[in-house]
């Protein structure tokens, strides 16, 4: 028989929890709010389903990175773009296997559980830091995206028109700011209020369709283009001209682990679970299921647009294909991609709210028993959400400084450096020389980024004031 999701008043320690001879486990200690799913006395819930936390998983993983993936292919190059795609999906998987490993071995069963094992309360006060700022900046550049898509930006100093002033012209109603505020309203908070994770599985579903509808339109594109030889084939090795272009190269690595990063939400999907113990299957499942669209995105999508492509391919789509048709497709993957991140925001808005709660009321009753704070802080963070869209509409440098560095150590550094802290004897040797391998790469990919990326904004700058 299954069991029923345990009250969220009902606090069981590694100590005194009860034996459970069913197949459901728990991955440890409930007794810490960061990242722990608790259920409400009114939930009759008896576990999420294997196919469900893969659609989730799956869905928090393919964000707003699979439009990143061709641009990655133009700095490094099919061959050693698709190569370097197969690397990190390797060492996240890895990343999360040694994070599962250890929350059975402390007896935790979230991310800052573990963190708090090794380091102590400010090693988890400074994971959830983290978890916020890369999960409160992804979510209001996915924000800035939809009002891009559908209202246009001008950002750049030159309007690019979105799909419903295409359509309908310049109406009050197709306004950045009322176009935001409809699909927060409308779309955005009804999935935010969401207690489970499982409960978003359907549009998680959907989400994962519309990602696969956009690969399947830039496929048959490119095919199409390759056929009556409008295009050639693309590169498969980096352009290297000087020393500027070899570093170029690292700036790949902090944008392709932000396109992995689920860390986490993986306890909350485990701990939802039927069975808890497959949740290294789920991960494995989803990870694999991702790499494919990311390969095929980054293969149609470079073929596509070669070295024109842009740091966002969708931008790419804004112009004239040169097939028929052209600009009907262009709406079509410009609102699937749109209608995409939509499914995304709330599993990413789900552990930004728990570690909000965490890091300001780490001792109250637990989230989901007081609706009241629920309510509160998920209103809160929506209204800052959808101000940060429209008061601060072009965040991308901002972005690869914060989030890109915040994404690399929720993906590579937490989990590597719990294994060599190895508070309870168990890492392998293995373990810790991938652990020291991952923090190497991730420190001097970003450190190497941030320069790049601080050096071209000077420049742009200084090149705006000669």
């Amino acid at each position: 028989m299954k069991m029923k999701i345990k009250s969220p008043n009902q606090h069981y320690t590694t100590q005194n929890a009860p034996k459970k001879n069913n197949k459901r486990t728990s991955l440890g200690d409930e007794n810490v709010p960061l990242l722990s799913p608790k259920k409400t006395h009114e939930e009759d819930f008896n576990g999420a389903s294997f196919s469900g936390a893969i659609l989730n998983l799956s869905t928090t993983i393919i964000g707003a990175g699979i439009m990143s993936m061709p641009a990655a292919m133009k700095v490094l190059g099919l061959g050693l773009g698709i190569a370097v795609i197969v690397v990190v999906a390797i060492l996240t998987e890895a990343s999360i296997e040694m994070l599962l490993r250890c929350s059975r071995i402390s007896g935790s069963d979230c991310y800052g559980g573990v963190v708090g094992d090794a380091f102590g309360n400010l090693g988890r006060k400074l994971l959830q830091f983290c978890v916020i700022i890369n999960n409160a900046g992804v979510l209001i550049v996915y924000l800035i995206i939809m009002g891009d898509v559908l209202s246009g930006t001008s950002s750049s100093g030159v309007h690019h028109a979105g799909v419903l002033e295409g359509w309908f012209g310049e109406q009050w109603w197709t306004q950045r700011s009322f176009v935001l505020l409809i699909t927060t309203l409308a779309v955005l908070a009804p999935l935010a209020f969401f207690k489970r994770i499982d409960a978003l599985r359907f549009s998680s579903a959907l989400g994962l369709a519309l990602a696969f509808v956009f690969l399947l339109i830039t496929a048959g594109i490119a095919l199409v283009k390759l056929a009556n030889g409008s295009i050639g084939m693309p590169r498969l090795l980096p352009d290297l001209t000087d020393m500027s272009s070899v570093w170029k190269l690292f700036t790949v690595v902090p944008v392709l682990v932000m396109s992995y990063v689920c860390h986490f939400n993986v306890h909350t999907i485990g701990n939802e679970l039927e069975d808890s113990s497959r949740i290294q299957s789920v991960v494995q499942t989803s990870i694999a299921l991702c790499s494919s669209v990311y390969i095929l995105t980054s293969l149609f999508g470079f073929l596509l647009f070669g070295d024109s492509t842009l740091d966002d391919v969708l931008a790419n789509f804004d112009t004239d294909l040169g097939i028929p048709y052209s600009s009907l497709l262009n709406d079509i993957v410009r609102i699937t991609y749109a209608l995409h991140l939509m499914p995304v925001f709330p599993l990413l808005f789900h552990p930004l709210r728990l570690n909000v709660d965490g890091l300001l009321f780490h001792s109250a009753t637990p989230l989901l028993a007081d609706n009241r704070r629920f309510a509160l802080i998920t209103v809160g963070l929506i209204s800052l959400t959808y101000l940060g869209a429209n008061f601060i509409p072009s965040i991308w440098d901002a972005f690869q400084f914060t989030g890109a560095t915040a994404s690399v150590c929720l993906g590579f550094i937490f989990p590597s450096a719990i294994a060599l802290r190895d508070p309870r004897g168990e890492a392998t040797k293995k373990d810790k020389i991938l652990s020291v391998f991952m923090i190497c790469l991730a420190v001097f990919a970003n450190l190497v980024a941030i320069y790049s990326d601080a050096t071209a904004l000077f420049n742009k700058n200084a090149s705006l004031h000669a």
